[in-house]
């Protein structure tokens, strides 16, 4: 029955990104459901697999994927009259409880998520110290623009306005070797979005596509079977750079640095939003930047960031007015 359902899924109008999802899911599925009739799967059947998923230590997302892609199978069972109940009415998601110790634990859980003013310069300092070409470019876009690394791959020159300093995300990058790529729509509709670059970033933008104007003609005349398609981040022979390269420059690049955080490109997103929240630009706005409509991990560090800035000025406004305070308990007494 799976198998029937994704054969008319996979022909819809859907994302490559969803249908490989889908897939990985219905594997998830089978591992419970593979030789049983559909039309015996009970409510409680589709529970417990719920509970087992989750003492396997899958998360809340990825299990509520695979409800969700049951759902529309067995929806697709009572369409085509294989049977009349939909065993995941009603069922739930198991959720993990904090311990004390993640409680107690919130701040420094958060602080992992993004790299601080330290770090961030710590990293910059072991680029231009031992960066090799687009490293420079890539890692300051990507912490300056709060862009995913798939729509930091997919850029092109056009997508570039110099005049306004400005950027436009409408696609991402899916990559399967070096040269098997596929350009889809970006994440979600609230992805697509024009964002705002720092000029410095932009100049050294202007550098590289400058750079990329010199090389082009000696590059398609080595390279028999140049892929001519204008991407702002491309290997020699014009085809884009992927994310899986991104991900083992920054790895490289971290081990040459004294910070201690597991970080993956993810992390520039997430200093992008620790930024912007410190400059005191408003949570609507920021989302906007991210592309995101509601994202826990933006509320989180937002949340975070300002009552940091909330703590520090009630200890700068204490210091400030110190001796008036002093003055006027002595008053009191």
């Amino acid at each position: 029955m799976a198998e029937e359902w994704f054969r008319v899924y996979s022909k819809g109008k859907v994302k490559k990104r969803s249908i490989i999802t889908r897939r990985v899911e219905i594997k998830n599925l089978n591992k419970h459901f593979a030789k049983r009739k559909i039309s015996g799967i009970t409510h409680k059947d589709f529970q417990e697999c719920l509970y087992q998923l989750f003492e396997q230590g899958y998360s809340f997302n990825t299990i509520s994927g695979i409800k969700t892609t049951a759902n529309m199978i067995f929806k697709y069972a009572i369409k085509n009259k294989y049977i009349l109940d939909n065993p995941t009415t009603d069922s739930i998601i198991p959720v993990k409880m904090l311990t004390v110790a993640e409680i107690e634990n919130k701040d420094q859980l958060v602080e992992e998520k993004y790299l601080d003013r330290v770090e961030l310069i710590n990293f910059f300092n072991v680029i231009n110290v031992y960066g090799i070409y687009l490293d420079k470019e890539i890692f300051n876009l990507l912490a300056f623009s709060g862009f995913r690394s798939g729509e930091l791959c997919a850029l092109k020159w056009p997508d570039i306005d110099f005049e306004a300093n400005h950027i436009r995300i409408t696609k991402t990058l899916h990559a399967k070797s070096f040269i098997d790529y596929e350009l889809t729509p970006p994440k979600t509709t609230s992805s697509i979005r024009v964002v705002p670059i720092d000029e410095s970033i932009m100049l050294m933008l202007k550098e590289l596509q400058q750079q990329s104007n010199n090389s082009y003609l000696q590059q398609k005349k080595l390279y028999k079977h140049y892929h001519d398609q204008n991407f702002v981040f491309r290997k020699p022979e014009g085809y884009p750079v992927h994310q899986k390269y991104i991900l083992t420059r920054m790895q490289q690049l971290m081990k040459k640095t004294t910070i201690k955080k597991h970080a993956t490109p993810n992390i520039f997103r997430h200093t992008y939003i620790s930024m912007l929240a410190e400059a005191g630009v408003d949570l609507k706005t920021i989302m906007q930047r991210m592309g995101h409509r509601d994202e826990k991990i933006t509320l989180g560090i937002y949340t975070h960031v300002t009552q940091k800035m909330q703590n520090n000025a009630d200890q700068k406004l204490k210091k400030h007015f110190a001796e008036v305070l002093k003055m006027s308990v002595l008053q009191e007494l």
